[in-house]
């Protein structure tokens, strides 16, 4: 067992911990007119809470034989939430009053290009929201069911940006989600 000295002389021992987390990178943009471009009005990083029913469902998959979920869903919320380490698929999308506004009919899928260093992510292929309707957009959560408003599924991570992004109809909202374990 390793052993560190305390401030006060004392030795104790090292803390080993196993983590866990995940980064949200979020890119607002919106079409100029005319032109076959985009101007963005805003890009943020903000963390994410990997909530207890995310974290079940991992360790079930890993050291219990709980079947994998093989495609995963972005979510975006209108509500003004705090995300809660209790929320599951069944009550998230009532609790932060997921948003409907874009032009999909269904939450777009989490694109990742499989782990690699301890991390994954879908950075080659963002979640694109094209928005129907002008809303303020508060977070962003990843969810095993592509029903948007859908109350089935695992919810495996919730977000609140750090920033709400207000869109118009048109805009697009970004959305990649990384998350990555460490020793």
């Amino acid at each position: 067992m390793e052993l560190q000295r305390s401030k006060g002389g004392i030795l104790l021992p090292v803390r080993e911990d196993a983590r866990l987390a995940g980064r949200l990178h979020i890119v607002h943009r919106r079409p100029i007119k005319g032109w076959d471009k985009w101007r963005i009005l805003d890009e943020e990083d903000c963390h994410n809470l990997i909530v207890n029913q995310g974290l079940t469902h991992l360790l079930g998959v890993e050291l219990a034989g709980v079947t994998q979920i093989a495609n995963w869903f972005m979510g975006i919320f209108q509500g003004n939430y705090a995300p809660s380490l209790t929320d599951t698929a069944a009550n998230w999308a009532a609790n932060a009053t997921e948003c409907s506004s874009y032009t999909s009919a269904t939450r777009p899928a989490w694109q990742q290009g499989g782990a690699a260093s301890q991390s994954i992510t879908n950075s080659a292929n963002p979640a694109v929201f094209t928005f129907n309707a002008d809303v303020t957009v508060y977070g962003a959560a990843l969810v095993s069911s592509s029903t948007i408003a859908g109350t089935s599924g695992t919810l495996f991570s919730e977000a609140a940006f750090g920033t709400p992004k207000t869109v118009v109809a048109a805009d697009q909202l970004l959305v990649t989600y990384t998350v990555g374990a460490s020793g």
